[in-house]
This record gives C-alpha cells, sequence and structure tokens, in this order.
C-alpha cells in the first residue's frame, strides 16, 4: 500500500477554472486520491461512489480535529482560508458518537418534516414575487442574482429567525467564509462578526421566543438537556450557509443543464420526465458541493491500495463521486434525466452526518424550477456556455452569474 509521502499530490485549482476535468482527474487517480488544499495543505480525497459509502460510516474517521496530526504540529494557520470550514465550532458537523446524536437529535427535534412542508406556501409565495420582478422582454438577466440567491437566502432567513436587514451583510460575509481568495488578514475577522451575529439572532430568541427555528433549538430539550448558546450558534451558522449555498447551486446547475441539452428538456417540458428527475439528475451529475471537508483517521485506515495514515486528513470528493461509472454505469458522464440510477447518488452525505435540511433544499428546488419553466419556457443562456465562471471556492460549485434572456 502507499502513504500521502509516497503518492503524488493533485493540487486542487483554488480558482476552480475546470471543475469538471479536475474532478475527472481525482476520480482517475483511483478511489483514494492524496491531495493539496489551497494553501499547500495536504489531504485525502475519496473519489469513488462505494468507498466514499463505507469511509462516512467508518468510525475509525471523526471530526474532532484534535485528531488532525498537521493542527496539533501547528502546520494549519489560524487565518488559512479555509479554516472556518476546517474547524466551525462545536455542531452536530464537528462531533462523533453520543455528542453527536445528542446534537442532532435535538436538531431534529426542531427541523421536523412538519415544519418543512409548512414552509412550502412562503416559498411559493416568494418564488412568484422573484418571477414577478424579472424582465420578460428577452433582455439579459442574471438568474443567479435575481432569483436563484434571494429564494433560499430568503427561506432560511424565514426559517431560522433572522432579521432581513441582515441579510446583505450576511451575503459579503458567506463569500469571504466559502472563498480560497479571502486574504488571511480578513479571515478571523469574517469568523468572528459572523459568529456575532448569530450569537445576537441566538440572544434576541432567548428574550422572545418566537415560531422559528432557531427559538426552537434555544427551547429544545432531551433528557432534561439543551443545547449551550455555542452550540446553537454555530448550528445556526452551519444551517444557514448550507440551507442557502446548496439550493442557490442546485436551481442554477439544472437551468445550465437543461439549457445546454435541448433534448433533455423537451422531455421535461413537455411530461415525459418529471422535475423531481431533474432534481436528482442536476444533484448526480453537477452536484453542489464538490468537496466537504473533513474527517480525520484516529488510526490506519486502507482504502484498495492505498491507507490513510493516523492522524491524516479527509474530504469527500463529491463531484467526483457523481460521475462514478462503477455506481451509475459507462454513460455517468452525461446528464440523463431518465437515468435508473439517478436517485443512488449520495449529494448530501451519507451514514450519521447526512444532511438535515436534504428535504427543504428539495422542496425549494421543486417550486423553483417548474414556476421558472411555467412563467418562462423559452428561457436561454445569453452567453455560450464555455463563458460561466466558477468563483473560487473549492467546495462548492458555485458560479459568479447565471446571464439568461427571459421569454414567456
Amino acid at each position: 500500500m502507499t502513504t500521502g509521502t509516497e503518492a503524488p499530490r493533485i493540487a486542487l485549482d483554488p480558482f476552480v477554472t475546470d471543475l469538471d476535468g479536475e474532478s475527472a482527474a481525482l476520480r482517475a487517480a483511483g478511489p483514494l486520491a492524496a491531495v493539496e488544499l489551497p494553501g499547500g495543505v495536504p489531504v485525502w480525497a475519496v473519489t469513488h461512489h462505494a468507498e466514499a459509502r463505507a469511509l462516512l460510516t467508518d468510525p475509525r474517521l471523526v471530526k474532532d480535529i484534535n485528531v488532525w496530526g498537521a493542527w496539533r504540529r501547528g502546520e494549519i494557520p489560524a487565518d488559512w482560508p479555509l479554516i472556518g470550514l476546517a474547524n466551525p465550532g462545536r455542531s452536530m458537523l464537528t462531533v462523533d458518537g453520543a455528542d453527536h446524536r445528542r446534537l442532532r437529535g435535538l436538531v431534529a427535534q426542531a427541523l421536523t418534516p412538519r415544519r418543512v412542508e409548512r414552509m412550502r406556501e412562503r416559498i411559493e409565495k416568494l418564488t412568484g414575487d422573484l418571477l414577478d420582478a424579472l424582465p420578460a422582454d428577452g433582455s439579459t438577466v442574471d438568474l443567479k442574482a435575481a432569483f436563484a440567491y434571494p429564494l433560499p437566502m430568503y427561506v432560511v432567513a424565514d426559517l431560522m429567525g433572522i432579521e432581513e436587514a441582515r441579510l446583505p451583510r450576511l451575503k459579503v460575509l458567506f463569500e469571504k467564509f466559502f472563498s480560497t481568495q479571502t486574504p488571511p488578514q480578513e479571515v478571523v475577522a469574517t469568523l468572528t462578526e459572523l459568529a456575532e451575529i448569530m450569537a445576537a439572532t441566538v440572544a434576541a430568541k432567548r428574550a422572545a421566543p418566537g415560531d422559528d427555528l432557531t427559538s426552537a433549538l434555544v427551547l429544545a430539550s432531551e433528557d432534561g438537556d439543551r443545547l449551550t448558546d455555542e452550540e446553537i450558534v454555530s448550528t445556526l451558522q452551519l444551517m444557514v450557509a448550507a440551507g442557502h449555498e446548496t439550493t442557490i447551486s442546485l436551481i442554477v446547475n439544472a437551468v445550465v443543464n437543461l439549457s445546454t441539452r435541448p433534448g433533455q428538456r423537451a422531455l421535461v417540458l413537455s411530461g415525459q420526465a418529471g422535475w423531481p428527475a431533474v432534481i436528482e439528475e442536476t444533484l448526480r451529475y453537477s452536484t453542489p458541493t464538490s468537496h466537504v471537508l473533513i474527517r480525520f483517521a484516529t488510526e490506519d485506515v486502507p482504502v484498495g491500495d492505498r491507507v490513510i495514515p493516523a492522524g491524516d486528513a479527509l474530504i469527500v470528493s463529491y463531484g467526483a463521486i457523481g460521475r462514478d461509472e462503477n455506481a451509475h454505469g459507462p454513460t455517468a458522464g452525461e446528464f440523463d434525466v431518465t437515468r435508473e440510477t439517478r436517485n443512488r447518488h449520495i449529494s448530501f452525505g451519507h451514514g450519521p452526518h447526512v444532511c438535515p435540511g436534504a428535504a427543504l433544499s428539495r422542496l425549494e428546488a421543486g417550486v423553483a424550477l417548474p414556476a421558472l419553466y411555467e412563467r418562462f419556457p423559452g428561457l436561454e443562456l445569453a452567453v455560450p456556455p464555455s463563458e460561466l465562471r466558477n468563483k473560487p471556492v473549492v467546495t462548492q460549485n458555485d458560479l459568479f452569474e447565471l446571464p439568461v434572456r427571459l421569454r414567456p
């Protein structure tokens, strides 16, 4: 078996200039690829479907950053641009075992299927209002900025009870939070301000609880146990970050996939394929999350003919995993809404840490996409697909903008 010191490393492009090509290279390197994150940080990446499912349920891989040898040795600076994703505070994302079950159980008490379904009417209203505001004269509009971004951001703000006046500042802060290009001197300040906004929201809900998820988290208990303010703040930040970024990318990528494949679009608009099929195939083919950071090996973990040494870090490369031919056949590199394996993807994770907001993201896309195409069936890209550019975010499949022309 080979270890990290023997295997050539694939450096992830901090500017994400060719995500498809990079994902293909990772997949070709085998189920476990040696990778270098922006900033020169060495990690491993799982890139195949079956191995990812196994590792995501392997108790030898944990979320405790103190297991990471590079962290313990002081090799990861506090102003590393991705530190907020590797060490985002104490929440259900960063703990395992009994602590994870406790935190996730308390969150589950608040984020119930009934609460998610109650959001449908609000999502439909927001969708209609945003569509009403779009120009229908064939002029060019950035569909991401005008539709795909505000919808999930307003939804998650409503869900969590965040004041609407805070949303413009949160947009700026989350862009810095995810970006590989945030200047080192701004990293700590960004994390601090985000935590302060979330803490202020939690304090306001403690003083005057409302019908929102933050209030429910404050009040949630299990056998008399309650979440601490630190846990609620970290959970709130996690759910706001994941709750809007994933859905933005899902809506944008679905529109790109349909706009660049007339045959697939015709199947959907004629009713031969349903919108749930579009959503699941988009999640598989152009998964909103490119790479999830980070798990740490408590002991040597063999994967194929390689091994993750104890103390090393692992990322989950969903962009590569979604197109694994072993899971989806020889046409895995094609977008096909009739694909029988489209529901087999693990783009929302797998195992104990599967995304708790998956149902809400699917609901938002399931309302937004059919409403968009019912209103504007002649929607088309305003630029060649080659001109669409990814933002410098190694964790998200996120475009700068989506210029389209809308015709009723």
